[in-house]
């Protein structure tokens, strides 16, 4: 099998340098943004388009996936007005049952190329009631020192600038849980997309 990088070398003619400039010039947007920031997360939905392309520009990004069950995750996406119409898709149910599948079938892509150690996978139904173990895992992931404010993260005083601005501020929580079963009758189209071929 090609490795990644000939394979996105190959179809966009990228070479390591400009995999590289591509890196430098993010990183140069970003520290306009937070200039004093030590880390960078990125918690972009779509994301997941680009992690071939994050493995390359960055070759010491760690890349942790959140699976979540599949209705949840629409619908959260669903009850959410995103600013600049960034997730176009997530206003019609049968489109967003369609793209999470396209959504599934890439990461399947991505546990297939990559090494195994590339992609943290963490489900989020055993972070929500196993918390304490599973952020010690994925501290340890990043190559980061335990600290326990990590367990008090809604007590930050850092300004959160993303759709989940109002959970980041509560503790871990269960209700989100399952939360679909409440609308099951209305997400038909939703889930029918989700089974689909």
């Amino acid at each position: 099998m090609a490795s990644l990088r000939g394979l996105i070398t190959a179809r966009s003619g990228l070479g390591r340098e400009e995999l590289h400039q591509i890196g430098i010039h993010y990183l140069q947007r970003v520290r306009k943004i937070a200039p004093m920031a030590e880390r960078i997360t990125n918690k972009m939905p779509g994301n997941f388009r680009y992690v071939g392309l994050i493995r390359l520009a960055f070759p010491n990004a760690r890349i942790i996936h959140i699976r979540r069950d599949p209705l949840d995750t629409c619908l959260s996406c669903f009850s959410i007005l995103f600013m600049h119409d960034y997730q176009p898709f997530s206003y019609d149910l049968a489109e967003l049952g369609r793209y999470y599948r396209a959504y599934t079938a890439l990461m399947e892509h991505w546990r297939e190329v990559l090494p195994l150690e590339h992609i943290l996978e963490v489900q989020y139904e055993e972070l929500v009631v196993n918390f304490e173990p599973l952020a010690r895992r994925i501290v340890a992931y990043c190559g980061l020192d335990w600290d326990a404010a990590c367990l008090e993260f809604h007590k930050t005083k850092r300004p959160v600038w993303t759709a989940s601005a109002i959970q980041v501020r509560q503790p871990i929580y269960r209700s989100s849980i399952g939360r679909w079963k409440a609308y099951e009758d209305m997400l038909r189209p939703l889930s029918e997309a989700l089974e689909g071929d």
